[in-house]
């Protein structure tokens, strides 16, 4: 009897276990102060939207005609929710980069939860994955913003996910409008939408771009592309990228001012001559920028910090980890079932040679709430978490029973030690 007794226990701590895996909601103790949850249960849903009219670039071919197709975005969207008795937590079930596999991930909102609409409405804030990706991918983020009054809404794009991988230029043509579609689409469920209709601040949005999400987001900002490339071989066929140019007099008028605040995570393309100086002096949205200093994917130099110092006429933020790659806190960490399997096949797509990704994660959950509180919420006292010492090596941590002695800079919201190998640099327009 004991042996068996034994058995159940070892199976029942093996069950334990497994549940704790693939958490996208672990707030480490080294965490900043801003990483916490805040006070609000979450909701989820999922919706499926329908962008009709738009040019299908993956059967369109050079010389012939545009092919008009009715292109499908399945949407996450998480929001402050009442869950009466309910408990917290649920899990959602994601196709992961090895699409043969699919992740059980846990988290803290419950799906299909009742809207809390008491303090409502909230701010917007759209997430667009990378190349490929999936509306999970930075799905700690929405939770994160979603427990502290934000309404988020995590794009599928098609030809862009795991499992839908197309042909590269129908992400070059489509993310732009993508990102813009689902603005207009969740704005226009304003005072209309008997479940989400007093949730959303549709005039009040942020976007948050990763890698290829970026390269959508900082054209959105303004950033047209490079006329030179519409005929480039990478190009969309028959001129189509020629819509999001600047040379174009029609692409700025395709803008959405109710974006008031961008966070571009290792945005590619400038790597790859898609925007000149004199395009990136088209973007006037404040932004924030997140990179690693190792990124070969996007570049940094030549990539992230190129956008950075070119956008010379917006208000702008860097934040840089030091020899991190172009995983620089976006990714959920690598989901056990892909780190399990034979050959670990897509499992880099996750993780950092140098960092932490659960650390990363948090370090930007504390930024990003810094900064869309301060551009969306308009509150003031967030900005302090920006004014700092620029590396977080040479700022000096000096406490005495709670209180700061008169040489302590340290990063605010930061614990002793925690803000070595990061960066933060600032310019303001005209800079």
């Amino acid at each position: 009897m004991s042996g068996r007794i034994g058995l159940l226990v070892a199976v029942l701590a093996s069950v334990s276990a497994v549940a704790q895996e693939n958490r996208i909601d672990i707030v480490r103790a080294d965490a900043p102060e801003l990483a916490s949850f805040g006070s609000y249960d979450i909701g989820v849903n999922t919706l499926e939207m329908v962008a009709r009219d738009r040019i299908d670039v993956v059967d369109t071919e050079r010389g012939g005609q545009n092919i008009i197709y009715d292109r499908l975005l399945t949407v996450e969207i998480w929001y402050p929710a009442d869950l009466g008795d309910a408990e917290p937590g649920g899990s959602y079930q994601a196709i992961t980069r090895n699409p043969e596999i699919t992740a059980t991930l846990h988290g803290k909102a419950v799906r299909g939860a009742q809207p809390y609409a008491g303090d409502g409405p909230y701010p917007l804030v759209i997430i667009s994955h990378g190349h490929p990706g999936n509306r999970f991918l930075m799905s700690h983020t929405a939770e994160s913003l979603a427990s502290k009054g934000y309404v988020v809404a995590s794009i599928d794009h098609t030809d862009s996910t795991y499992d839908s991988v197309q042909n590269f230029q129908s992400t070059l043509y489509n993310r732009p409008l993508d990102q813009r579609f689902v603005i207009e689409t969740l704005a226009g469920l304003e005072g209309n939408d008997p479940v989400l209709g007093d949730m959303i601040d549709g005039d009040t949005v942020g976007v948050i771009g990763y890698s290829m999400g970026g390269y959508g987001l900082v054209n959105n900002l303004g950033g047209g592309y490079n006329d030179e490339l519409i005929e480039n071989f990478m190009a969309p066929p028959n001129g189509l990228l020629a819509a999001h140019t600047s040379g174009n007099p029609e692409y700025r008028d395709g803008l959405d001012s109710r974006i008031k605040a961008g966070v571009a995570v290792g945005p590619w393309g400038k790597n790859n001559n898609f925007w000149r100086t004199e395009d990136l002096a088209g973007i006037n949205v404040p932004t924030f920028y997140i990179a690693g200093s190792a990124d070969t994917v996007s570049g940094y130099e030549n990539g992230t910090r190129a956008i950075f110092e070119g956008a010379v006429n917006s208000d702008r933020y860097l934040l840089t980890f030091k020899n991190a790659g172009h995983n620089a806190g976006a990714p959920i960490p690598l989901p056990v079932e892909v780190r399990d399997s034979e050959g670990q096949t897509g499992a880099g797509h996750y993780t950092d040679p140098v960092w932490d990704n659960v650390r990363m994660n948090n370090i930007m959950d504390h930024f990003v709430t810094a900064y869309f509180d301060y551009h969306l919420k308009d509150d003031e006292a967030k900005l302090e978490y920006f004014d700092l010492v620029e590396d977080g090596a040479d700022a000096v941590y000096s406490m005495r029973n709670g209180q700061p002695n008169d040489d302590h800079n340290y990063w605010k919201g930061f614990s002793a030690g925690t803000a070595v190998g990061l960066t933060m640099e600032h310019l303001a327009p005209g800079e």
